[in-house]
């Protein structure tokens, strides 16, 4: 998670990234945002996200991508 968390707030140093559970409902995260965290998620972790990964469930929280990174992981 601690990785993680540095990637991210290498995208948005501005938001804490630890504590915020709707980084999309609340608009914390624009496109821009998103686009920019999966490239850096794709480059470090290896993994491909798919259009169809692309939804608010798992880009809310730190945790929900995490999660996400994982399960892309484990494929």
């Amino acid at each position: 998670m601690e990785r993680l968390i540095e990637i991210l707030e290498s995208v948005r140093p501005d938001v804490d990234f630890a504590t915020e559970e709707a980084l999309i409902d609340d608009s914390v995260l624009d496109s821009f945002d998103i686009i920019a965290i999966v490239g850096a998620l794709s480059d470090e972790y290896d993994i491909e996200i798919q259009p169809g990964d692309l939804i608010p469930d798992n880009f809310n929280s730190a945790k929900a991508i995490l999660a996400l990174v994982e399960r892309l992981q484990d494929e």
